[in-house]
């Protein structure tokens, strides 16, 4: 009988160090937290990117001279050939209406490895309240890097507000997070193809 009591009594202590320990490993695994982590990230992924995918250069440009960028603004993302066919793949920012987007061909025609921002005429229009100028630095709209193309008042630049990439967010620019457009801005030439469809 006593033999009896010891096991009971060491069973119950083991079984309820297990469910306490069982508990404890359920709370992080299927917690609160981690749960709605993961859910918020597949959520933001549909929203934000729609259909990220690669692309073949080849019905877009005759040759990759000086490399050639394509932006597509149905699915979010800039693509970049560099001469000798080398692909990178970018979510980008894209614009918030169908009235600021542009399509077209156009190049760069500028590196700016420091870019300052000043509202358009029609930004300005919009919003008044918006400052004149704005220099390089972690509040400028354009992030670390620019690239200007041959549309005026176009460009493929940087964001310190990571929040846009992915969405129609723009005043008709193309954004990227600051270490991809570093990477492109190392990338681009002069003269590089740009084509926005």
């Amino acid at each position: 009988m006593k033999k009896f009591d010891h096991l009971s009594r060491r069973a119950f202590l083991a079984g309820s160090a297990a469910m306490v320990g069982t508990t404890a490993a359920a709370q992080d695994v299927d917690g609160d937290g981690t749960v709605e982590i993961e859910r918020d990230i597949s959520k933001v992924v549909r929203r934000n990117i729609s259909s990220f995918r690669t692309l073949d250069w080849r019905p877009y440009f005759d040759n990759l001279t000086k490399g050639a960028i394509l932006v597509d603004i149905s699915s979010r993302a800039l693509h970049f050939w560099e001469e000798d066919g080398t692909y990178h793949l970018y979510p980008s920012s894209v614009p918030l209406t169908e009235e600021l987007t542009r399509r077209g061909r156009t190049r760069v025609i500028l590196k700016d490895p420091s870019p300052s921002w000043r509202p358009t005429p029609s930004m300005k229009v919009r919003n008044p309240e918006w400052p004149d100028f704005i220099g390089p630095g972690p509040n400028n709209p354009l992030g670390t890097r620019s690239l200007h193309l041959s549309w005026q008042y176009y460009r493929i630049h940087g964001t310190h507000d990571t929040r846009k990439i992915g969405r129609r967010s723009s005043n008709g620019c193309i954004g990227l997070y600051n270490e991809h457009i570093e990477q492109l801005y190392e990338m681009a030439k002069i003269g590089t193809q740009v084509l926005l469809i």
